[in-house]
């Protein structure tokens, strides 16, 4: 009699585990295909056989939808999974690939707009995303790996980075594993931000360096807070205008398709950006702490601007005036990396947003988008974005394993 009640209370728990699990499949991951299943398609095939002009006249056959008098092409391919993009001092590509624990050269000698090789500059790393050249009486090369920031010595003819000094130690492990580097502008020019995601979902950090920007000097003294509540600020960018700092931000899971926004916002010094009480616009995340919450001494800073939810923006860029269309002066360009866990799959594309020099918001419409399929696929998932003088843009993808180059073509 025992042994039938034993067997009965575990095959009841077995049906309710079940069905807890599928409601949870169904209720948070069955939008997760595009993000993990393999297309049917090469993107880099595709692009190769399709001529610049029959993408000009937005040939129907052709995937990704771009505006008129633009073409794509590829620069670099068979990279793995390339994330953060900066140029060495020498004006080269670089690109770090956290899954192959190593940051690459992509020159092009003779310029014809696709990269000669790739060139491993360092490998060995734990994790390396945020990379930065900064040249002040010698060039050194920064690299920032998930559990510390380290600088280099740079050999631009041999495409190498040796000398490694740890500057900062960072704390490793956690859901958010990439870590952000950026210099503020003149006259701050010595001093490093560094991003670090949270260890959670939403939770209250135990580390006093996560879930913040943090600020040091360039050798790595005197770290402390720059501005916290941030979730996961991946990405940061300098408004050439204002100087002050942009920063994407992904917005917490599981409460639902619509909710909460990713974010745009603008850091400012000694900021509190709300994360994990508050989201968007300073709405109050009742969900994490539905019956007390602590009493907090000021309002968070709301969001500039409030993406769809899930979005999962990364990479941003801010288009100069040298070699670009009056339309596009001071406009800011972003990367939406693509969802995991929206029921309706969104993102998978790369956003223009109207602003004025002031960095005042006017609107916002696609850039590039068509990489997320009709059959529940993505022809690739768009990570960064550097936006050159003249017309010429990259865009780094850690799912197609490769390098864009997006021309203006001027008429």
């Amino acid at each position: 009699m025992i042994k039938k009640i034993i067997i009965g209370i575990l095959l009841l728990a077995t049906v309710v585990a079940g069905g807890f699990i599928i409601n949870f499949y169904w209720k948070n991951l069955r939008g997760i295909w595009p993000a993990i299943k393999s297309p049917a398609e090469d993107i880099s095939r595709i692009i190769k056989e399709q001529s610049r002009v029959e993408q000009a006249i937005n040939n129907t056959s052709f995937p990704l939808k771009l505006p008129p008098n633009f073409s794509i092409s590829i620069f670099a391919e068979n990279l793995g999974g390339p994330r953060v993009m900066t140029y060495d001092y020498a004006g080269n590509i670089i690109t770090s690939i956290p899954s192959q624990g190593k940051v690459v050269a992509l020159p092009d000698k003779n310029s014809d707009g696709i990269a000669d090789e790739v060139v491993t500059v360092v490998e060995g790393l734990n994790r390396p995303h945020g990379l930065i050249t900064r040249c002040t009486e010698k060039c050194e090369f920064y690299i920032a790996e998930t559990d510390k920031v380290a600088v280099y010595d740079y050999d631009a003819e041999k495409l190498k980075a040796f000398n490694k000094r740890k500057i900062i130690d960072l704390p490793g492990g956690g859901n958010h594993f990439t870590r952000t580097i950026l210099f503020l502008p003149e006259p701050n020019d010595h001093k490093l931000l560094t991003s670090i995601g949270s260890s959670c979902d939403t939770c209250e950090e135990k580390d006093w360096r996560r879930g913040r920007i943090l600020i040091s000097n360039a050798d790595g003294s005197d770290l402390k807070e720059f501005v916290k509540g941030l979730r996961n600020s991946v990405f940061m960018a300098i408004h050439p205008v204002t100087g002050k700092i942009w920063a994407t931000e992904m917005g917490r899971d599981f409460l639902g398709d619509d909710l909460p926004p990713d974010e745009i916002n603008i850091i400012e010094e000694g900021q509190w950006y709300g994360w994990p009480w508050f989201y968007g616009k300073n709405i109050e995340d009742y969900e994490f702490s539905p019956y007390s919450r602590p009493l907090f001494v000021k309002e968070p800073q709301s969001s500039y601007i409030d993406i769809p939810a899930h979005s999962a923006p990364l990479g941003l860029a801010f288009f100069p005036e040298e070699g670009w269309p009056e339309e596009y002066w001071h406009n800011l360009l972003v990367a939406y990396h693509g969802s995991w866990n929206r029921t309706e799959p969104t993102g998978y594309k790369i956003a223009r947003y109207k602003l004025d020099s002031q960095g005042n918001y006017f609107s916002e419409e696609d850039f590039i988008s068509g990489w997320l399929q009709s059959d529940g696929t993505a022809l690739g998932r768009p990570v960064d974005i550097l936006i050159q003088p003249g017309g010429i843009i990259y865009v780094s993808d850690d799912k197609a394993g490769v390098i864009y180059r997006i021309i203006h073509n001027k008429t």
